[in-house]
């Protein structure tokens, strides 16, 4: 993508308001232009509030030699949206509207970011010990396909859910937010340095070398605090106390 016809983010950003969102009640640029990590290839994300608006809605469209995201919701639709984004631990939207620069305020933001910063702060919701026990299972049987495959083909595809999975687990019984895509590294990163950089190294050695000892060892350690690898004993949706037939 040409760069050299873009404004600089934040300008364009009140730029695009003015001539698409002039009457808005508040506004924010959010995303990588924010976080100083814009990259040719990255867009402006948008978020726009407007009491006018009857429902959210989301639009891709190109302003001042930017790509553009625009995420517009009226006064009370953004909730739904931070709820969502709560149940699944990835909070994408509360993200956005905590970081977000403001680029139009009528007097409205500060009570929608600081719902965000509490959501965000507050954590995902915890799991439960069978959540646990069932994550662990399907842990296991990623691990299992992992170290049995021989299919160098399959086994690229096999590490990419195993890295998800260990990468979940493990930030999800510290009570931490997890991401997709790039968020993976980004929200291991923000839980621990440390280990965010013996995961790469782990899947690196593997995609570069195919040896899978260390991400073995990974996918072990995240395991063991939780009793380890699991599958003998293992069950769901079998009915209790169903009686027996004679």
């Amino acid at each position: 993508m040409e760069t050299t016809d873009k404004t600089a983010p934040l300008e364009a950003a009140r730029k695009f308001i003015d001539q698409n969102f002039p009457d808005c009640d508040g506004a924010l640029l959010a995303g990588s232009a924010v976080r100083g990590e814009a990259t040719a290839t990255s867009d402006l994300d948008i978020v726009v509030f407007d009491s006018k608006v009857p429902s959210s809605y989301r639009e891709s469209l190109m302003a001042s030699g930017w790509p553009v995201e625009v995420f517009v919701h009226n006064l009370t639709s953004y909730q739904a949206f931070f709820r969502d984004d709560a149940e699944r631990a990835r909070p994408s939207m509360p993200r956005m509207v905590s970081e977000g620069l403001v680029i139009r305020d009528t007097g409205v933001i500060d009570a929608i970011k600081g719902e965000a910063q509490t959501l965000l702060a507050k954590g995902p919701e915890e799991w439960t010990d069978a959540a646990i026990r069932t994550k662990r299972y399907f842990l296991t049987d990623t691990l299992d396909d992992f170290i049995g495959c021989t299919d160098r083909a399959e086994g690229i595809f096999i590490a990419g859910a195993l890295a998800e999975g260990i990468a979940e687990f493990e930030l999800r019984t510290h009570g931490r937010w997890i991401g997709a895509s790039k968020w993976i590294f980004r929200s291991l990163k923000q839980y621990d340095e440390r280990f965010a950089t013996q995961f790469v190294e782990a899947f690196d050695h593997y995609y570069r070398h195919g040896n899978k000892e260390r991400v073995i060892e990974l996918a072990d350690t995240v395991l063991q605090p939780h009793g380890g690898r699991l599958f003998e004993g293992f069950s769901m949706g079998k009915e209790k106390g169903k009686p027996s037939r004679n």
